[in-house]
């Protein structure tokens, strides 16, 4: 078996990060993107000393503009296409660039209609282009590409063309050869379609070269960016739509299993996800191949990446597709120790990190550990007043951790604490050992000074922004996934740099600056 390093090992040392979606870069009308602003960012974290950017999955979202349930579980959402590189290389003019909807100006929060006007006019702006020929190293890369991406990029490019014809429409609603994937219905698309088909294929191409100029940049500056990548697939989805056989849903695309967790301290009734189970039976019948490029696609998104939902890689809640709540789910096991060791040999490491947070069992732990992957630790967790919480620093039992202040999916430290009763302050307070006054910074002091091999910070909690800030509400549909950087990126040169000098006092210089 292939060696797995651990995260401190593949870090080269104790490191420090930030969380931020490329979705909340300024500087852009509509939506953050990958071309200056991205750039800058990842030279800014370099100057400062800062060894990490994770970001969410960068996958399209869907209608409430939450990017884990994506229509595909590998396409970089069209949102982030830059028309500046695309300019620079030559494949738009000028003329579009400076005609594209927004072009007057950035936004302080995301525009989702606005992003997807510009991006619709890129793709249009590429297909004329190729059209007319593109250079003969251009053409050669992108015939290349698309041979390299064939495990997924001919059905997401046929899934959204349909699913324009069909006006949106989920693909259980499409007529029947085309939603159950009938090769004779598909051959009519390629035929009436092409243009539409090859468009798509064009932008998804040209999303991959800037995401990777941007990898390759950090990769040169010793920063290392960290990916997300959720455990399960939208059923509007061209994954499950392509690959129904492997996924619980029934041939007119209802649900005959879905994803969800039991009853707990925090819900009485469990949460349902709405998103259909494996049929593991299947997956290990095909030699887990949909599994194996799934994971392939994301590592080359990322230099690590982080496993959402971890615990069901050993064991999921079953709930019956027809229940309107999580209650009536039973426990099964997942083939999640087979899988690991594939893609430990088929990758030759893992460079995962296990999202192993809520209640986790033995067996999950005994997963992680065996393939020596790293968890996560979640400050905002640890004061319940229990002295053996397992999310206080002291009771870290190795350095094979990633600790947060708090994720995209908490509050700011400042409207966590905020929302803190006088008993919960006192306890933060004991522990910390001074009285609170700037949250942020204080809990991420606590973070850095932990054993943990990484540590990782929202921007707003280094920028001391409150809940109205917050990234993302669990169980609300409005207000999320829409935070921008309120001001210019030269702005928070203080923050970073004041970041940088604490992680380097506590042993985690990172970037080039610090090699």
């Amino acid at each position: 078996m292939a060696e797995t390093l651990t995260l401190k090992n593949r870090l080269q040392g104790r490191r420090a990060g930030v969380l931020l979606h490329p979705t909340s870069l300024g500087g852009t009308p509509g939506c953050g993107g990958f071309g200056q602003e991205a750039q800058a960012w990842v030279s800014a974290l370099e100057h400062h000393g800062i060894g990490a950017w994770q970001v969410l999955p960068l996958a399209p979202t869907d209608p409430l503009g939450s990017p884990y349930n994506s229509p595909s579980a590998s396409a970089i959402s069209s949102r982030f296409l830059d028309g500046e590189m695309l300019q620079a290389s030559g494949l738009i003019t000028e003329h579009t660039l400076h005609h594209l909807p927004g072009a007057q100006g950035a936004g302080h929060h995301l525009d989702g209609a606005l992003a997807d006007a510009r991006s619709a006019h890129l793709a249009q702006a590429l297909l004329k282009r190729h059209g007319e020929g593109l250079a003969p190293a251009l053409m050669e890369d992108f015939t290349l590409w698309c041979r390299e991406q064939e495990p997924w990029l001919e059905d997401h490019c046929l899934y959204v063309v349909i699913k324009g014809l069909q006006q949106g429409r989920p693909w259980w609603q499409w007529p029947r050869p085309l939603a159950q994937h009938r090769a004779d219905a598909l051959a009519r698309i390629r035929r009436t379609a092409a243009d539409a088909i090859q468009q798509e294929a064009l932008l998804q191409w040209q999303l991959d070269r800037q995401w990777g100029a941007i990898l390759k940049q950090a990769h040169s500056k010793g920063i290392t960016i960290i990916g997300d990548m959720p455990f399960y697939v939208a059923r509007d989805s061209s994954d499950v739509w392509a690959h129904s056989h492997l996924f619980s849903v029934y041939m007119d695309g209802s649900l005959r299993e879905q994803s969800g967790v039991p009853p707990d301290y925090f819900s009485a009734t469990g949460q349902l996800w709405g998103t259909p189970t494996f049929v593991w039976p299947r997956h290990q019948k095909e030699g887990f191949r949909w599994w194996r490029e799934r994971i392939r696609r994301q590592l080359r998104l990322a230099h690590m990446l982080r496993i959402d939902h971890f615990r069901a890689l050993e064991s999921y809640w079953a709930v019956p597709g027809e229940d309107p709540d999580a209650r009536g789910g039973t426990w099964r096991l997942s083939p999640g120790t087979t899988m690991l060791g594939q893609w430990q040999e088929c990758f030759h490491d893992l460079p995962i990190i296990a999202e192993d947070l809520g209640v986790i069992t033995p067996a999950v732990e005994e997963l992680r550990d065996r393939f020596h992957l790293p968890g996560m630790k979640i400050l905002q967790f640890a004061f319940d007043g229990n002295p053996h919480n397992p999310y206080l620093p002291h009771t870290y039992n190795s350095d094979n951790y990633v600790v947060f202040t708090g994720t995209h999916d908490n509050a700011t430290s400042v409207g966590w604490w905020d929302n803190l009763n006088f008993q919960e302050r006192q306890r933060v307070e004991t522990y910390l050992g001074y009285p609170v006054t700037a949250p942020g910074w204080q809990l991420l002091r606590l973070a850095l000074m932990s054993p943990a091999a990484l540590v990782i910070t929202p921007l707003q909690d280094l920028m001391g922004l409150g809940d109205g800030a917050r990234l993302n509400r669990p169980g609300t549909t409005e207000g999320n996934w829409s935070w921008r950087i309120p001001v210019p990126l030269g702005e928070l040169h203080g923050h970073l740099k004041g970041y940088g000098a604490m992680a380097g006092l506590y042993g985690r210089a990172g970037g080039a600056r610090a090699a």
